[in-house]
This record gives structure tokens, sequence and C-alpha cells, in this order.
């Protein structure tokens, strides 16, 4: 009597899945017949006492060989719930064509008492006979999958190898009609801009800078599926890309080899050669000073809490300067470094060169004091930094017993605190120093204003329509520029020597009045809080 009673208590549900949305708009599409063979095979058996649950479990859309699927993903948070007794689909295969994967969901029904029916394939997971059929079922299902992703690979290279474009994000300068690259000529203009800028920049980093300058930005853009893209500036990495993708050459690429395309290019071959000369060019360069470090101490240098400090550089001209950056800010981890993250590297080397020699000339057993930092170098072990101390572990080379020292000491501060310009009222300590972009920014259009002014005044010929046409600008942004030629030179020295707060930029100095002393006021800093 029980068991009747469990018999009439079974409930079932019904899963479907198809891998493409094509159709599904249809009045009657694929998931429709699939739940119509579903429902009239659970009508049959309800002599069986077979109940159908009403909730739709369908997956449009979908690939069998993931198990990330919205309509999946409920129906086993049900089975968990122990709402459902017996999955009833189509075919196996609707499931999941991964065999790793059925194994998972075998398990998971096993473990709530679950079993589930295929209408076209009559087997019961209950059997030993019908889990051994199941199996061979999805071994073939995935075969026929990775023999599908095969083909595809297949005709997507050989595609390739006839310079067909086969899809991906489309290049900037290009659009998508009929499946081929077409030239949207307002964004080709960009794009050989660009590559003759850069060979006149010399670099990506100074391309940028005028572009910023210029406030070029991204055309504004809509993909295949209306997702908007672009209206931002470019970034560095934007730049590489363009200038390093064949597409533009009319090529392309399809694992490290290159092909001739069917579209038609937009920068001609002399000038994309050209600009691949100069980027090699300029990784050749990094790679040789990669290689040729004069880091005394790299990889022996750690902070107090044993991150490894690697050398780092910057340049500015022929100025060069050298650090040792704790990783553990260099992975983006800054909370986790040491007391001391970063620190110039002339500063510690010097001082562990000093704390060296006079720890052997202390040591009074007549050995000779080393001169070279190169021996100095081989005979050190490890050196770890902090604002405790210094500590500096010798190797045999130099210490036979392994030597440790110990010092007191805490590198001074590499830059002196800047005094700023400041209203009546404000607090010191919530003063903060105008950005760097936008003093760079600041100096390059106050630049190009005193040489402009000099050229109206040295030639009667040259105008600002002659300027502005030279520049590629407009006549009213050449006037706003040239009105920084008559800022107060005071004010102008403040803005190169950084001693204005945040806040201060280009924008805010083109919209100053005439009159000196009412600039000041403008920017909210009375005459008397100059210095």
């Amino acid at each position: 009597m029980k068991a009747e009673n469990r018999k009439t208590q079974l409930r079932r549900s019904i899963y479907t899945r198809v891998s493409s949305d094509s159709g599904l708009e249809q009045e009657f599409n694929s998931l429709d017949n699939q739940r119509e063979a579903s429902e009239a095979y659970i009508k049959s058996q309800a002599h069986e006492g077979w109940k159908l649950v009403r909730d739709h479990y369908d997956d449009g859309g979908f690939s069998g060989g993931s198990m990330e699927r919205p309509a999946l993903r409920k129906l086993l948070d049900d089975v968990a719930r122990g709402r459902i007794d017996v999955i009833v689909v189509y075919k196996v295969d609707r499931l999941t064509r991964s065999l790793a994967d059925f194994a998972k969901l075998v398990e998971l029904f096993d473990a709530h008492d679950v079993s589930f029916v295929s209408v076209t394939q009559a087997f019961n997971t209950t059997t030993s006979m019908g889990r051994l059929t199941l199996n061979m079922l999805l071994s073939f299902a995935q075969f026929e999958r990775e023999v599908t992703g095969e083909r595809i690979r297949d005709k997507i290279a050989a595609s390739k190898k006839k310079g067909m474009w086969m899809g991906g994000v489309v290049p900037l300068g290009y659009r998508v009609e009929n499946r081929a690259l077409h030239i949207v000529e307002e964004h080709a203009a960009i794009v050989r801009d660009l590559f003759r800028r850069y060979l006149e920049a010399g670099s990506v980093v100074a391309l940028k800078v005028a572009l910023d300058r210029e406030n070029v930005r991204l055309p504004a853009r809509c993909d295949g599926a209306g997702k908007p893209s672009g209206g931002g500036l470019f970034s560095r990495g934007h730049l590489h890309k363009i200038l390093t993708n064949p597409i533009y050459a009319g090529q392309l690429t399809h694992k490290g080899r290159i092909y001739d395309g069917q579209h038609q290019a937009i920068v001609d071959q002399d000038t994309w050669e050209r600009v691949q000369r100069l980027l090699a060019s300029h990784a050749k360069n990094r790679n040789a000073t990669h290689r040729s470090t004069d880091a005394l101490l790299i990889g022996k240098l750690f902070d107090d809490r044993g991150h490894r400090m690697s050398p780092s550089e910057a340049r500015k001209g022929s100025r060069r300067w050298r650090y040792y950056v704790s990783q553990a800010i260099l992975q983006g981890r800054k909370a986790e470094a040491g007391s001391i993250p970063r620190i110039a590297a002339d500063v510690i080397e010097d001082k562990v060169v000093e704390v060296i020699r006079s720890a052997i000339d202390a040591d009074g057993h007549g050995r000779p004091i080393p001169h070279s930092p190169s021996d100095i170098g081989g005979g050190i072990e490890r050196v770890t930094i902090g604002t405790a101390g210094l500590t500096v572990e010798l190797n045999d080379r130099l210490s036979p017993d392994h030597r440790t020292l110990r010092i007191s000491w805490t590198p001074t501060p590499s830059r002196r605190r800047r005094e700023f310009i400041q209203g009546e009222g404000a607090r010191q300590t919530s003063i903060r120093p105008m950005r760097t972009e936008a003093r760079s920014r600041f100096i390059a259009a106050f630049c190009d204003a005193r040489a402009w002014i000099d050229q109206l005044v040295a030639d009667p010929s040259v105008t600002i329509a002659s300027i502005a046409s030279s520049q590629m600008r407009t006549e009213r942004s050449i006037r706003q520029t040239l009105s920084l030629g008559f800022l107060d030179p005071e004010l102008v020295e403040a803005a190169i020597t950084g001693k204005l707060p945040r806040g201060f930029g280009l924008k805010r100095a083109l919209e100053l009045p005439p009159a000196w002393s009412a600039q000041w006021i403008k920017l909210g800093l009375e005459p008397s809080a100059r210095c």
C-alpha cells in the first residue's frame, strides 16, 4: 500500500535544450517540440502514477558542453531541495554532451534518489545495463562534439588561408557586410593619421601624449549586437594594438602565420613596414636594457615582509633614475608590501657597500677591503630593508662564518616637501599638488601659445587662420590657447613648478580673465597668498 502511495506521488519534470537561438522566435520551435513529446510520454505513463511538474526548464541557445545554463541550474537546485523524482528529456545529449559532467549529474541524482528517462532512447538509470547504455551514448555524443569542433577549426584555418574574414572584434576603420570587411573612410583616416604621427613622434608614449594634449578620442561605434563603444581617449595598449595589426596592411593572421586578405588595406605597405621596423627597434632596445642591468643588489634585496625588491628605472630625456621596488607593489598588492616598498638604488647600494667595508675594516684580521662593487656584490647573500633597520647577510666569499650585519638606518626622503600656494582659511594638511598630467598639458599648451605669439609678431603674413591650418585645429582652439601667453608670469611660474593646488589645469587656465589680479581671485588665491 505504501509503495502505491509512493508511486502516485512521483513528480516528473521536463528539461529541454537547444544549442542555437536561431528560430526560437517562431510560434512552434525545437523547445516546444521536445516538451510536447515529453508530455505525451508522461501521459502514457499515467497508470504508473506519474505527475508532471508544471515548472518549465528550458535552455534556448546554450551548448550542452557546459553546465552553466540557467534552466539547468534551476533544475539542479530543485533536485537538491527534493522537489523532483524523475527528469524527462527528449534525448540524453539535451541534458549534457560531456561524459565528465554526466558523471557529476548521476552522482547528484543518486544522492537525492532521482532518476531520469529519455523519451527517444529506452533505458533506465536504476539498472546497470541502463547505465552502461547511457555511458556509451554519452561517449559518442562527446566524440561527435569534439569532431565538430575540429571540423570548425579546420574550416576557419582554411578560410583564413584564403584571406577571408572569419569574425571577431571588427577593427577600427572597417565594418562587416556580407561576412567581409569594408572600409569606413571616416575612421580609416584616423588610422592612417595614427601611423603617420607615430613615425613622427618616434614612440607610442610620445604619440599618446600628443593625442591626449589635443583631446583626440576614439570614435563612437556599435558592434553587431548593438553594444556601443568608443568615446574615450586612446590608451597605450590600444595604440600599440592598432600599429601592430596586419589587417590594416591587407593581411590576416592565424596561429602565428600571416596570409594576404581579401579586404582592402588602409595603410600602404611602405608605411606599414617602416612602423614595424621602428616598433621592433624599440623592443630590441628594451630587451637589451633588461639584459644589461647594473643593479648591484638584483635578486638579493628584500623588504621586511619577505618580498623581493626588483630593479626599476625611470627616464626623462637623457636623465635616468634607478629604484628597487617591492614585488608586492609591482603585482598590485600594495597593502602586503613592507615598511619601505620603494627606495632609490644608489642610496641603498651605497649604504650596503659602506656597511660591508666598515665591518671588514673593523675586524682587524688583515683581510683586504674590497673596493670593486662587483666584488662586494658577489659576497652578499641577502639584504633586508625596513624602518627598523638594515640587515646584510654575507656569504663565504667575504665572511667565512657567513656573518650577518645589522644596523639601525632609515633612508632619508628623496623628495623635499613641496610648498603650495593656498587661499585664506585653507588648511595646509588638506593641500594636494596639482596633477602631473595637468601640469604637463598646461606647459605644452603654454609653449605653443608663446611660439605662436612670436610668429604673429615677427611675420605679418602669419595669421591665426594659417596657424590653425598648419596645426589642423580650429581657429577658436588657437585663440583660446593664445590667451595662455597673457597670464600673470608669477602664475605661470607657479604652475610650471607645481606649486598650485590640485584642481588647476589647462581648462581653468583658458577661462581666466585678462587682468592679472583677477586671475588670482578667479582661482580663489588672494595676491597675498603668492609665494
